[in-house]
């Protein structure tokens, strides 16, 4: 028998980076990153190709809605 254990939600300094989504003009992929605050780096986390990854980085990292911002 194996079970399953629940992931413990990941974490970021939110005083010093904020969630966002990359996307491409041209091709309309989208990328879910971190921004750096203090100098504009972004870290990416993940590639969004379907609404289930978008909600799974959401749950994961324990993210609202309203707090992601869309860079082009």
């Amino acid at each position: 028998m194996f079970f399953q254990r629940k992931k413990p939600a990941r974490t970021f300094d939110r005083a010093k980076k904020r969630p966002v989504i990359r996307s491409s003009i041209c091709t309309g992929e989208q990328t879910a990153c971190f921004q750096d605050l203090e100098t504009g780096r972004l870290e990416e986390v993940m590639l969004l190709r379907t609404p289930d990854d978008r909600s799974a980085f959401l749950s994961e990292y324990g993210i609202r809605e309203e707090e992601l911002t869309v860079l082009y």
